[in-house]
Order: C-alpha cells, then sequence, then structure tokens
C-alpha cells in the first residue's frame, strides 16, 4: 500500500494547475489574435471596431456558465481581446 503525503498531494494539484494556466493563457493569445481579425476586417469594411451586441453575448455567455464571477471574467477577457473602449 502506497501512501501519498499532503505535501505531494498538493505539490502534483499546483503542477497540474500551472500546466491548466498555461493552456488558458495559450487560448487568450490564441482568441487575441482571432479578435484582432474580426476587427481589423471590421474596420476595413467602414464599420466600428467593437460589436457591442456581440460583447454582450459573450457576457450572456460567461455569466450562464460560471455565474457572476463569469461577468468579470469575460469582461476582462474583452479588454485583453479588443483594448478599451
Amino acid at each position: 500500500m502506497t501512501t501519498t503525503t499532503p505535501e505531494a498531494v498538493i505539490a502534483d494539484a499546483r503542477e497540474r494547475i500551472d500546466a491548466i494556466d498555461d493552456r488558458i493563457i495559450g487560448l487568450i493569445q490564441e482568441r487575441a489574435a482571432v479578435s484582432a481579425v474580426v476587427q481589423q476586417t471590421r474596420i476595413a469594411s467602414g464599420g466600428r471596431r467593437v460589436h457591442l451586441a456581440r460583447e454582450m453575448e459573450v457576457l450572456h455567455h460567461f455569466s450562464e456558465a460560471l455565474g457572476k464571477p463569469g461577468t468579470s471574467l469575460a469582461m476582462t477577457l474583452l479588454e485583453l481581446c479588443r483594448g478599451r473602449i
């Protein structure tokens, strides 16, 4: 029978969290790049850089999935991907 110490469990969990965080960061960077394409295309076709109705959809999606903290997360994500308006 192997006994795992609390310290070992915590260390393993922290390694997994760090790996997940790295994936999240990569996904945010990918999202920002795709968002830049959308913004550039919208501006080039005479539109505005930001589409507020779409941003409201994103806020609603995150709020539905994650509750009130999801709204804050979505706001931060939108700011990272399009800058402050």
